[in-house]
């Protein structure tokens, strides 16, 4: 079969899988990105995430992470949820609402696999969930699922923001798409609401001020000058996505398996300042907000 059947019998399954959005690009070294990632470590605004550092090379070329590797199929799943949390509690990003997505999408991935082995034949691949050195907004960009937006975040015409992306990287020639124009034009409304203006040029984030950094990523004490600049974010933080004028066409999921946990949506401010580590065990079994752990939400309670 032609390359352009192979695209488009992956594109098929991996809608009945349940991803919203593919696209597919030659596996090849990221060019325009390599200057970038230099400069934004040079600079150090991975703050004390070090293992940005690590891998260098890999993040650049899906050929050398992957032996063999001559696609890239990137994949688009939306998470925008229906309801929302109670007002006036401690804010958690939306991605965070419900099931850790890793377990969710890394199963749908390893299902589209199994398939195209099943239907073009045998194939070499691995399946990538923001869990390893992978630039997963540039390839997603390259194929044409998205511009890069001014918050550095991926956006898609008509849809917004509120994805995950996720990869299969694999040994087999496919038909690939092309990207798409940048929408963004002169707005700056991302730039001009994040509270810690952690967004320094258009599509560059200081990850050092950015409020997802210091209440998920930042293990040690909150900084005596971020007093006052959480916003009332507990765990992550979604306003540059919020403030987008792309997003207004987001719609929700329909996935049972990342539907909201409505313990969480239904969590005062005061079950927060009073919850227990037993109590945090049970209720986020499995939940995004394990990665900061019962002492990192305990820390970012306490200093709202």
């Amino acid at each position: 079969m032609p390359s352009e059947t192979y695209s488009a019998i992956i594109k098929r399954e991996s809608k009945r899988l349940g991803f919203d959005y593919c696209g597919i690009s030659k596996a090849d070294f990221l060019e325009d990105e390599a200057p970038r990632l230099e400069k934004w470590l040079q600079q150090g605004m991975n703050g004390k995430m070090q293992y940005m550092e690590n891998y260098f090379d890999m993040r650049l070329d899906p050929r050398i992470l992957v032996p063999g590797a001559k696609s890239v199929i990137s994949l688009l799943f939306n998470y925008y949820p229906e309801e929302k949390q109670n007002a006036c509690t401690p804010k958690i990003s939306k991605y965070a609402y419900g099931k850790d997505y890793h377990l969710v999408v890394k199963k749908k991935l390893k299902e589209l696999l199994h398939e195209i082995n099943e239907q073009i034949g045998e194939i070499h691949g691995r399946a990538f969930v923001d869990s390893a050195p992978v630039l997963d907004r540039a390839w997603a960009a390259k194929s044409g699922l998205g511009w890069i937006g001014k918050n550095a975040q991926l956006i898609r015409p008509q849809n917004g923001s509120f994805f995950f992306l996720a990869e299969l990287i694999v040994d087999i020639e496919l038909d690939a798409d092309g990207p798409i124009k940048d929408y963004c034009g002169s707005c700056t409304r991302c730039m001009d609401a994040c509270p810690t203006q952690a967004i320094i040029g258009p599509k560059v984030v200081d990850g050092s001020k950015c409020i997802s950094y210091f209440t998920i990523e930042l293990k040690e004490a909150m900084p005596s000058e971020m007093q006052d600049k959480l916003d009332g974010w507990m765990f992550g933080c979604d306003v540059c996505q919020d403030v987008c004028p792309w997003n207004r066409f987001s719609h929700p999921h329909s996935t049972m398996e990342m539907r909201p946990n409505p313990e969480l949506l239904n969590m005062t401010k005061k079950d927060w300042e009073e919850i227990t580590e037993d109590v945090f065990k049970n209720v986020f079994k499995g939940s995004p907000l394990q990665r900061a752990g019962y002492a990192g939400i305990k820390r970012n309670v306490d200093y709202l």
